[in-house]
């Protein structure tokens, strides 16, 4: 079935019944692979590929860098790395609550049927200010803003608060959507949606247009007004915006 020649499948047979038919590579990486482990656990398992062939080669053993790469790899040995280890989580193994209502469809028939909020921030001589937005996705219109010298929760709860405040949703359906950030998905933020009525959504996990319309929103912010110059303070950006 396979478009190999019968000698080649007869031959790596035998190669696996006697090792001693084995090519000399096989028969050189089996001899390195201990002294790459012996490096490796002599220098308390923190080396990684390159300091383990610096080292070999200190020790006058020639191997190519490449080798040493694979040779560690295969064996699962790898060297320390700063911080803190990051695993990637497949978006089908995360419990999305709330769920993405949205889809990146960000279109509206009425007002008050989809909110967007997202925040920024705004460098200043005195340090960054957060500014957080609200955003009727009907007119994109803003309806809720707040600015804070900290990415509290309660930076971002205040700009809802006046978003419900300015618009007082009422009965008609109406979805609050945001990324995954932590003040989004705070017990606070998300109690507050449900006691206003309104239904939360966060957008979905590794997809970077998840929150895409305030996105947009926050960059013509950024570029109509604070990249135009210099802030010296909070109460500089926040008397702009009002």
């Amino acid at each position: 079935m396979l478009p190999i020649a019968p000698s080649t499948y007869y031959e790596h047979a035998s190669r696996q019944a006697d090792p001693t038919r084995q090519p000399a590579r096989w028969h050189r990486e089996q001899a390195l692979a201990p002294q790459i482990d012996r490096v490796w656990q002599e220098n308390r398992q923190a080396y990684g590929a390159r300091k383990v062939w610096r080292q070999l080669h200190r020790e006058g053993v020639k191997v190519a860098r490449c080798t040493v790469e694979r040779l560690m790899r295969r064996a699962g040995l790898q060297g320390v790395v700063r911080g803190k280890p990051r695993k990637w989580i497949g978006q089908e193994l995360v419990e999305e609550k709330p769920m993405d209502l949205v889809k990146r469809q960000f279109t509206a028939d009425r007002p008050n049927a989809l909110w967007v909020s997202d925040f920024t921030y705004v460098p200043t001589w005195q340090g960054f200010v957060y500014v957080a937005f609200v955003i009727d996705v009907f007119a994109r219109r803003i309806v809720g803003w707040r600015a804070s010298s900290s990415q509290q929760t309660q930076f971002v709860l205040d700009a809802l608060e006046q978003a419900v405040w300015a618009r007082r949703p009422g009965e008609k359906a109406l979805i609050h959507h945001s990324d995954r950030g932590s003040q989004y998905l705070s017990i606070r933020y998300t109690d507050r949606l449900i006691e206003a009525g309104i239904e939360p959504s966060v957008g979905s996990v590794g997809d970077s247009y998840d929150n895409a319309l305030a996105e947009t929103v926050i960059g013509l912010f950024k570029t109509e007004v604070t990249h135009r110059r210099s802030w010296r303070s909070r109460e500089e950006v926040v008397g702009r915006l009002v």
